[in-house]
């Protein structure tokens, strides 16, 4: 399996563990509030990736990532911000606006992050891509309108696609962050984007005494947002931010049909046709083909590699055959082969 198709595999699996968050979030509303929530998912997947990391450390287990230094710090702080502000500003929206109108707009996250990462970040995005960007985009805005006629635009409406703004900056930050060590990175989000937003929930009265509702929730955080963050920097890292965006647009489908199972839905029309159309869209994601001559200006950086691909033809004093970290040096080259916005691709067009 080459390093593209395990980048898509992985970002469908940050994708399907996100989406078992809404089911069983619906779940625990009836003791818990949403800000609080919000503050427990984040704690629980900070908490259950620094438990396995301090598991690795205990089992002497080689430390093959990269550590994030100083100079990751306004990415970092930028991430966690982001990740408070979106949630926040789509409450805000949500208490102003209806429900439809919140699940229509709250899709506007895959399109900002894509436009973002094209304007600021440079990202290289090509017209097959968008397509595909923009099939998926409107498959989810399908699945998301249940009323026609609630649907109208307000200044709810606004902070929701403020909402959506945030999101698209701090999956463009990550993106940025995605050459350290995943798992350090889930730990700073988890508790970071955690304490603020308990802060916020406790500042709201916002409480719960139910230990069991409290623990399922820090469970849940560890498996639909550590895990599924965990995953999705990976898939970062190979494919871009707007790429794995796309793939990661699928979560609301499996959303649907954890839906379906649990709470008896029914499949509908528009169900079937967004999921047509959602087809379509992986399909034109999946099957492009980015090939050209390009050029590598001379970089120094620290990330985990290994020297069996055409970009790491450094040299070591002792023979490294596996994956392996420390800062290394790309010498200038000029090739041609398919590629996607990676880590060393970074060129423009």
């Amino acid at each position: 399996m080459n390093k593209n198709t395990s980048a898509i595999l992985m970002a469908i699996m940050a994708a399907v563990l996100f989406g078992l968050s809404s089911p069983i979030s619906k779940l625990l509303l009836t003791k818990i509030s949403p800000v609080l929530i919000a503050s427990l998912l984040y704690f629980g997947a900070g908490l259950g990736m620094l438990l396995i990391n301090i598991g690795k450390k205990i089992y002497k287990k080689e430390q093959i990532e990269a550590r994030m230094t100083q100079k990751e710090l306004p990415y970092i702080i930028g991430m966690i911000i982001l990740d408070v502000a979106a949630p926040v500003s789509l409450l805000i929206g949500i208490n102003m606006t209806t429900s439809a109108n919140a699940s229509l707009l709250n899709n506007f996250e895959i399109v900002a992050t894509s436009f973002i990462a094209l304007v600021i970040f440079k990202e290289s995005i090509g017209k097959r891509m968008w397509v595909a960007i923009l099939l998926i985009t409107l498959s989810s805005m399908i699945l998301s309108i249940k009323d026609f006629d609630s649907l109208s635009f307000s200044i709810g409406s606004i902070f929701i696609i403020l909402a959506c703004i945030c999101w698209g900056f701090e999956n463009n930050c990550t993106r940025k962050l995605s050459l350290k060590d995943p798992m350090q990175i889930v730990v700073i989000k988890g508790f970071g984007s955690g304490f603020i937003s308990l802060i916020i929930a406790l500042s709201l009265n916002q409480n719960c005494t139910n230990i069991l509702y409290l623990l399922i929730a820090l469970l849940l955080g560890f498996i639909s947002y550590g895990l599924s963050i965990y995953f999705y920097i990976f898939a970062q890292r190979e494919l871009g931010a707007a790429r794995t965006s796309a793939y990661y647009a699928i979560a609301p489908f499996i959303g649907v049909i954890l839906s379906i199972l649990i709470f008896d839905q029914e499949i509908t029309i528009s169900f079937i046709i967004a999921l047509f159309i959602m087809i379509i869209g992986a399909y034109l994601a999946v099957a492009e083909r980015h090939r050209h001559l390009h050029i590598h200006e001379e970089i120094i950086h620290e990330h985990r590699h290994s020297h069996n691909d055409n970009h790491h033809k450094h040299t070591h004093v002792d023979l490294f055959n596996e994956e392996h970290s420390h800062v290394h040096t790309h010498k200038k080259i000029k090739h041609t082969h398919i590629h996607t916005p990676d880590i060393h691709h970074t060129h423009s067009h």
